[in-house]
């Protein structure tokens, strides 16, 4: 990068940082992007004369409300909700909530902003948003959760519509939850309409949205290999996490072929060589999403090694797939995974490679895939989700299944258009990032100063 470039991206931050004090997370998404597009706009000046990064770094509409809610022994809780409206060039904002303790405007903004190229990417018509709550739904009783989603929507309600701004899950937001906020929302506005999306099926729901972002993920990094020549016919992957998108990407791997020989949560991890076929698969999703165990009763069940306290980017394989939170692959676990081999690494979790990470995988000839591209597929099935309700008709498993296979080889396609070099290698980062941003850009020009 020339020397110009560097000091127009440092200065770029510089007013990011002074606008956004205190939003690490912020920061850390909205530089990854200025990298690739700073240059990409010296280049094509229609953006840079009407200062279209700067615009989508800015939310369109941030709300921040309180919540109330009482326990099961009558006493009084507050909680903090958000809804980051962060753009609407190119459909109404699209994007989950999420409630989780670490829940913060930082997170809420550099999640919402990374929906707005991910969402362009797939080419469905959603704008991009985010929204949720330091609230901790672990521990809590259905009666519990409920009122507090109940009390959420009580505010939330008269910012969104199916036109408008259409939620849908994300950390400890599941059906149960997504369930409790559209019951409150049609009873506040007598309405039964696709505000929300990842309902169950018996009310407006999509067949596999549940799995679609595991399921979305191995799609791409089928692209991916087919890119290099190779199929994961064999291979071993690395998974972090044993939540939704885990599990999901880990059938799909099973189904494809290839080995899964690792999952986690919060405590450590499990290294099963053999490989967790689909019978113990059955079992992870049962100890995960019944009995809310923890993933060390999967060692003890089938003799294999528990790492208490660690990360699984230690163990030898051909493929990594971080699909457990942001920032749990930095720079020293990219080193291991690239001195054990690694051929790729695909993101199932929102940007869970720090940059330092980032750089040390590209630098060592890794094919890299940031989420925003990867991940696409939970907001390419909700988007088919928001079509099927709007038609009022739903979908066969099979065809939501091959529209979604489509999704994402169309976003390859477009990571393959805008990031591939002289070489013939694709960068993956610049291309989602250039992507995603020329057609938010050029909806953003043709509609004027929006």
């Amino acid at each position: 990068m020339i020397a110009t470039q560097k000091a127009a991206i440092e200065k770029f931050m510089q007013m990011v940082e002074k606008r956004n004090p205190g939003q690490p997370e912020f920061h850390q998404a909205v530089y990854e992007v200025a990298q690739a597009i700073i240059p990409f706009t010296e280049e094509h000046p229609q953006y840079k004369k009407a200062a279209i990064l700067e615009r989508i770094i800015e939310a369109e509409r941030i709300i921040i409300f309180r919540v109330p809610w009482m326990d099961d022994e009558g006493n009084y809780r507050v909680n903090r909700g958000y809804r980051v409206q962060m753009n609407s060039a190119i459909g109404p904002y699209k994007g989950g909530l999420r409630f989780h303790p670490t829940v913060t405007l930082s997170i809420l903004k550099f999640l919402a902003f990374e929906q707005t190229f991910k969402n362009s990417l797939t080419t469905l018509p959603m704008g991009g948003g985010k929204g949720g709550s330091d609230f901790d739904p672990k521990g809590k009783s259905d009666n519990e959760v409920m009122r507090f989603c109940q009390s959420f929507m009580t505010e939330l309600f008269r910012h969104i519509d199916k036109d408008t701004d259409v939620p849908a899950g994300d950390m400890g937001v599941g059906g149960r939850e997504i369930g409790f906020l559209f019951g409150q929302f049609k009873r506040l506005k007598n309405e039964f309409s696709g505000v929300l999306t990842g309902k169950g099926y018996a009310y407006g729901g999509s067949h596999i949205r549940p799995e679609a972002t595991g399921y979305g993920l191995l799609f791409f990094v089928e692209e991916m290999l087919k890119a290099r020549g190779e199929n994961i016919k064999g291979k071993k992957v690395v998974v972090s996490g044993s939540g939704n998108v885990s599990q999901y990407a880990i059938e799909k791997v099973i189904q494809l072929g290839g080995i899964p020989i690792t999952a986690s949560d919060s405590d450590g991890f499990v290294y099963d060589p053999a490989g967790i076929d689909a019978k113990k698969l059955a079992y992870l999703m049962e100890l995960k999403n019944v009995k809310r165990g923890r993933i060390s009763e999967y060692a003890e069940t089938y003799g294999c090694k528990y790492y208490a306290g660690k990360k699984p980017w230690m163990i030898p394989c051909d493929i990594a797939l971080p699909c457990a939170v942001q920032n749990e692959l930095v720079e020293t676990d990219a080193g291991v995974l690239v001195n054990n081999g690694c051929m790729l690494v695909a993101e199932g979790a929102n940007m869970p490679t720090t940059p330092g990470g980032i750089d040390v995988l590209q630098r060592n000839g890794v094919a890299y895939a940031p989420g925003k591209a990867s991940n696409a597929g939970g907001v390419a099935v909700s988007g088919l989700e928001m079509s099927q309700n709007s038609v009022r008709m739903s979908w066969t498993r099979e065809e939501v299944e091959n529209r979604l296979k489509g999704i994402m080889q169309d976003v390859h396609k477009q990571c393959e258009k805008y990031g591939k070099n002289g070489d013939g290698i694709i960068d993956y980062v610049k291309g989602a990032n250039i992507g995603g941003f020329v057609r938010v850009a050029d909806a953003m020009l043709a509609q004027g100063h929006v």
